[in-house]
């Protein structure tokens, strides 16, 4: 005999919510859940279980949308936070205050100062071209000298870092690596810093030679450090730019590129610039190390930039000089996206032209070739590319005047008062007339001169690959 409706117990399913007749297999609503695992209701209560049901799932669909709601805003909030932490300003911005120049009177670091301007003003008579004295080593040199409080530092291929009397040549003292030594020196505070072959970054007590510590990287550091705000800056052929506490040693942090960095670094408001072996042109935040722009030189970049009133000049290996903004942000993906864009664009479907590469200004080819670093005083720019010294005006983008050598220059300028100063790969240290590019003398080494001059107390000191420093008066 049936059981009376009101006693009967229904399945409800566990996935629909709805009631089901009994001996139900499948669900008849939503067609597929399985009802063995159904809850049984009497049928007097199962108008009320399927309400209840019905409301749980409503307020859970409910809690869900406002989840999704919240998570969505927090992604959102966190991406805007995010993308104004990495590409303004706003939140983080350098701080300009870190600064370590030459002071008057010395040469201190590789290009002069920090921005390496290559430029200084002298109150002492300028060099006229008369040798005042040599010191031999027994090796070529590539590393370019640094002149700090009557005190000339540089090293050499023979494994060794020298400090000589500035006035008279005599040495002081020598450090011995276990490499050549072509990078250049910086003083600053009586330490002496400068990497080697061997791939360690020194740090030297400027008057006794000691070693105070070293850095190890993975390979040659022929990089030239810059220290700024007790940071010690370098590259290395492994492929990183590093910051170390200058006064310890200590890596702060290291920036990976995408070629060895040859290129000494120059620090600017807080910003740090150095070129690579990679094709790119980096500028980080000087105390962390965050990237703020890629820039894509399309050709290494060994030679190192110069800063003028936040603009960045360097060349590449392929003979071009390049302006580019030193505030500049790389955007999300700019060079992954940039081909494309450009491809579509080529096809003449309807999408904007792509825009310029961040932070370019302008670009110039000068030659085949320049390795030579820019030096920047009254307006111009002053460079090596093949075998001439360029004056290129800044605003016009004109020469402005050439002088010919009769060899390649790999030499950076150096430029005092109205004077230059450059080494050519013919063996000569020149000294040109700034405004008209007249040569006022020259004074003739054994071998080429890869080195640049530092200038110094009336006195030109400049290496040679005949193995020589030459103090010029």
């Amino acid at each position: 005999m049936a059981t009376a409706p009101d006693s009967e117990s229904w399945i409800i399913c566990p996935v629909c919510h709805q009631a089901n007749p009994p001996g139900s297999e499948f669900c008849k609503r939503c067609w597929g859940a399985t009802l063995r695992a159904g809850k049984l209701v009497p049928f007097d209560k199962l108008d009320e279980e399927t309400k209840r049901r019905l409301s749980r799932l409503k307020r859970r669909r409910k809690n869900k949308a406002l989840a999704t709601i919240l998570i969505s805003l927090l992604l959102v909030v966190v991406l805007v936070i995010s993308s104004i932490y990495f590409f303004t300003d706003a939140i983080a911005s350098p701080p300009p205050t870190i600064n370590s120049n030459s002071s008057p009177g010395n040469w201190a670091m590789f290009g002069h100062d920090l921005t390496h301007s290559g430029s200084a003003d002298s109150s002492s008579p300028l060099p006229r071209g008369t040798l005042e004295w040599t010191f031999s080593t027994e090796a070529p040199i590539h590393s370019s000298p640094a002149v700090a409080n009557g005190i000339v530092y540089f090293g050499s291929r023979d494994y060794k870092v020298y400090a000589l009397d500035a006035a008279t040549g005599t040495k002081l003292w020598e450090f011995k690596t276990e490499s050549w030594v072509e990078s250049s020196p910086a003083v600053v505070n009586d330490v002496v810093y400068i990497g080697s072959n061997d791939g360690r970054l020194y740090a030297l007590d400027a008057r006794s030679g000691q070693k105070l510590w070293d850095f190890k990287t993975h390979y040659p550091v022929m990089s030239s450090p810059t220290v700024a705000h007790g940071i010690v800056y370098f590259g290395s052929d492994d492929y990183h730019i590093y910051a170390l506490d200058a006064r310890t040693g200590k890596k702060l942090w290291a920036f990976n590129t995408s070629g060895a960095v040859k290129s000494s670094p120059v620090v600017a408001n807080g910003i740090v610039y150095a070129g690579s072996g990679g094709e790119f042109f980096y500028a980080l935040d000087a105390l962390t190390g965050r990237q703020r722009l890629r820039y894509k030189s399309f050709h290494s970049v060994f030679s190192s930039p110069v800063v003028k009133d936040g603009t960045i000049y360097f060349t590449n290996t392929n003979g071009s000089l390049m302006a580019i903004d030193g505030r500049a942000r790389t955007w999300p993906r700019e060079h992954e996206i940039t081909p494309l864009w450009l491809q579509i664009y080529a096809l003449g479907l309807p999408m904007p032209r792509p825009p310029s590469q961040s932070g370019f200004l302008w670009g110039l080819r000068l030659g085949r070739v320049a390795n030579s670093s820019p030096a920047v005083a009254n307006g111009n720019l002053y460079v090596g590319a093949d075998s001439k010294l360029l004056a290129i005006d800044t605003q016009t983008r004109k020469t402005v005047w050439e002088f010919n050598t009769t060899a390649m220059i790999r030499s950076s300028p150096a430029i005092v008062d109205s004077t230059i100063y450059i080494g050519g790969g013919d063996g000569h240290l020149y000294a040109v007339n700034a405004t008209n590019g007249e040569k006022l003398w020259d004074i003739g080494t054994g071998e080429q001169i890869t080195a640049s001059p530092a200038v110094a107390n009336g006195m030109v000191y400049i290496t040679s690959h005949d193995g020589k420093l030459y103090a010029i008066k």
